[in-house]
């Protein structure tokens, strides 16, 4: 499926204020910097597809995945005072799910590959958290505590060596879930 074809399937339209108010934009792929657009995004209808959006420019800070669905108030998505800064739209994906977890930045310490979500890496195995990973395939979403709570974050195929370049710092994830195609 070209990217096309993907981004005709993903649609998320950002309103400056509450309740969908305001002036709009719509966006169907990433979105690293909404204030070009908009002052501010306060609410947001998501028409089609999945996306993770984030309280920081460039892809940085909290994040909170949205599926289809109305969110009228961006402090009951995300939890914050703020709002909505950047979006990335999460491309389907039909294959298998395969995530290697180091328990220390730069792929040190123990580690343990998952190809299911896991609510507890704790009492999975030996490991104290996840402090880097590598995705080799499909899309994951990493969390603070056990059984998919707290801090979130959307890691896609490829290298993660630290969280701090999504802006998170000091965070250890102790659970891991896989996005499959139910955004769709």
């Amino acid at each position: 499926m070209s990217a096309t074809d993907m981004s005709m399937m993903s649609r998320i339209i950002f309103y400056e204020d509450k309740n969908f108010q305001g002036r709009s934009y719509e966006c169907s792929s990433d979105f690293a910097d909404m204030s070009s657009f908009l002052s501010r995004c306060q609410s947001c209808r998501v028409e089609r597809g999945c996306f993770v959006v984030y309280d920081r420019i460039n892809f940085m800070g909290n994040q909170s995945l949205l599926r289809k669905g109305d969110y009228p108030d961006c402090m009951n998505i995300m939890g914050i005072n703020d709002c909505i800064k950047s979006c990335r739209m999460i491309p389907m994906y039909c294959g298998p799910y395969r995530i290697k977890i180091f328990e220390r930045e730069n792929f040190g310490g123990l580690t343990q590959e998952l190809v299911e979500d896991c609510n507890n890496i704790k009492e999975r195995s030996r490991m104290s958290g996840c402090m880097s990973c590598q995705v080799l395939e499909g899309h994951w979403l990493l969390y603070e505590l056990p059984h998919y709570r707290g801090k979130m974050m959307y890691v896609r195929p490829g290298d993660h060596k630290n969280f701090m370049e999504a802006g998170l710092t000091n965070i250890i994830f102790m659970s891991m879930k896989r996005i499959v195609d139910s955004c769709y």
